[in-house]
């Protein structure tokens, strides 16, 4: 579990995070949502140890980020799982090299020893036979598994990820959506998601922290977002919503249109 306790950020005297406090939970998917610049990626970036904040505490199981030193922060980042928005994966690396990359950087395990780890990374994941390609040899979603396989790889007690649908069609993101909350309720991950998605907010949403303006404004899940009263949330989910739903709609009919001189 980690516990934000009156969190407040600050840039040039602009507060961006207002004394901030929420609760995510061990095995749950945890979801932040918000409107952009509404504070959400500063508080994933505090949460990694990717910001200082002004004041406040973010527990780790009872271990407050703020006050570790460089030892226990490095031995935290050893149970630190991330999936970045653009997969980031190394071009130059096959498949099999991306996931075993975190076990080379914090274990002395055997060489043999960390390729069977991968190897069942990728299989949990379904990319059994996939371990010899490159990144530009694979779609958008297949590269977003091998970055859930390499956030997994070292089993990680948190996992974060930042916009894991971003680029992906709906079909694609609903099974990485899935994928990720298989593997927080299998392995018992404290998962926490920064997202736009509100297909990721309907589907998976168990504990929703809903931030505006950098103030917590909500907390729920997604049973109960429709019906929450609080207006800020309520035009964020139905344009959002609204927005996604022409999207989808626009993707499906896509028809080609004639030149001028044909009609």
């Amino acid at each position: 579990m980690i516990e934000v306790k009156n969190l407040i950020k600050s840039f040039d005297g602009r507060t961006v995070l207002h004394d901030l406090s929420a609760t995510f939970y061990t095995g749950k998917t945890n979801l932040i949502i918000g409107q952009s610049g509404s504070g959400k990626t500063v508080l994933m970036k505090s949460l990694v140890g990717l910001l200082r904040p002004d004041s406040g505490e973010i527990l780790f199981d009872g271990r407050n980020l703020p006050d570790m030193g460089r030892t226990e922060i490095r031995n935290l980042r050893k149970e630190i799982g991330m999936l970045f928005q653009g997969s980031a994966l190394f071009d130059s690396e096959t498949v099999l090299g991306n996931v075993m990359f975190p076990l080379t950087m914090f274990t002395n395990q055997r060489y043999a020893d960390m390729k069977k780890r991968a190897m069942f990374c990728l299989e949990r994941v379904n990319l059994t036979g996939a371990e010899s390609k490159y990144p530009s040899e694979i779609s958008g979603g297949m590269q977003k598994r091998v970055a859930i396989a390499r956030a997994i790889a070292l089993n990680p007690k948190y996992l974060f990820c930042d916009e894991p649908n971003s680029g992906l069609d709906p079909r694609t993101s609903i099974l990485i959506d899935e994928l990720l909350s298989d593997i927080t309720h299998e392995y018992g991950i404290t998962t926490v998601i920064n997202t736009h998605d509100m297909n990721s907010v309907l589907g998976i949403g168990e504990n929703i922290i809903f931030i505006n303006k950098g103030y917590r404004e909500w907390v729920g899940d997604m049973s109960k977002i429709y019906n929450t009263g609080n207006k800020a949330l309520n035009d964020f989910v139905f344009a959002t919503r609204l927005f996604q739903q022409v999207r989808e709609y626009v993707a499906s009919h896509e028809t080609t249109v004639p030149p001028r001189d044909a009609r």
